[in-house]
């Protein structure tokens, strides 16, 4: 299927900003499952520093705001082909080893209810054991935007029993590791049914299954992604894939608008499992 996105981001600072530095993942790259066929990133009110692809093989540009600016606009737009190969992304590739995986992060550190979801696993292989992991965090931890914020670690959502897809992911990588898998937090987008514009990018989870290689599984929506998920970055947590991240020189506030539209480059909407809303906040984006 061939997907047309258009992102926008817009931050609106209450004072002029004497210098800020940003981080933006927000292109696509070809892959398994998706090949790029057209993608554009452009930056109003910043200057465009570097391109470079980081240590997990995401593609990043660092922007500058410097000189007073007040508004900053950013968007990244083009199409993409997607191919459905039941989330199986394949062998694993680039700088990281792939034990490197199996490591927690702040977000992702395991606590007594984390350990207990790893030990409840039930499968005759890792693979069975990942299904049952997603349709376990699906059922257990409701969506609720606003419960959560880009700072909640796994153990905090899965006690309050709600969340957003951002949480889901991170239930669903710290288990995996506690099960011995290697297992990364994927950000990217999710063509709706019915739904071209939405609120906010989309996450959902990585393991690698001996075999298999990387698969992906998205218990938001209890469902391993298909040809309507586009690929944007992966990483331990949502620190490594933040489409936009990064610092800035004082304490002004700032408000945010984002415009995105997910649909099939032919305008044409199809049948299809409807994904979870999402939200996008303060100066890295939540994801849905």
């Amino acid at each position: 299927m061939r997907l047309k996105i258009s992102h926008t981001t817009e931050y609106l600072y209450d004072e002029p900003v004497a210098y800020a530095l940003q981080r933006l993942r927000l292109k696509p790259l070809d892959g398994s499952t998706q090949k790029v066929i057209n993608w554009a990133i452009s930056v109003d009110g910043a200057k465009v520093e570097a391109g470079y692809a980081d240590q997990f093989g995401n593609h990043v540009e660092l922007v500058s705001i410097e000189g007073g600016e007040r508004t900053i606009r950013i968007t990244a737009a083009g199409e993409v082909d997607t191919i459905d190969k039941a989330g199986v992304v394949g062998p694993h590739t680039g700088f990281v080893p792939l034990w490197l995986y199996l490591r927690d992060t702040p977000r992702t550190k395991p606590g007594k209810l984390l350990r207990e979801l790893a030990r409840s696993l039930k499968g005759d292989s890792e693979l069975a054991q990942m299904h049952t992991l997603m349709e376990t965090i699906h059922e257990t931890v409701a969506y609720l935007p606003g419960a959560t914020d880009a700072e909640t670690t796994a153990e905090e959502a899965l006690e309050a029993k709600s969340g957003v897809c951002q949480d889901h992911a991170h239930i669903f990588v710290a288990a995996a590791r506690l099960a011995k898998l290697p297992a990364r937090y994927v950000s990217g987008y999710l063509m709706m049914e019915g739904q071209v514009e939405q609120v906010a990018t989309h996450a959902w989870a990585e393991a690698h299954i001996p075999g298999l290689g990387w698969v992906g599984f998205d218990a938001a929506n209890k469902i391993c992604p298909d040809d309507r998920y586009v690929r944007l970055a992966t990483g331990l947590c949502y620190h490594d894939c933040a489409p936009v991240s990064g610092m800035r020189v004082g304490t002004h506030g700032e408000s945010l608008t984002v415009s995105l539209t997910v649909q099939p480059a032919n305008g044409q909407m199809q049948s299809q499992t409807s994904g979870p809303p999402g939200s996008e906040a303060g100066q890295g984006q939540a994801q849905a």
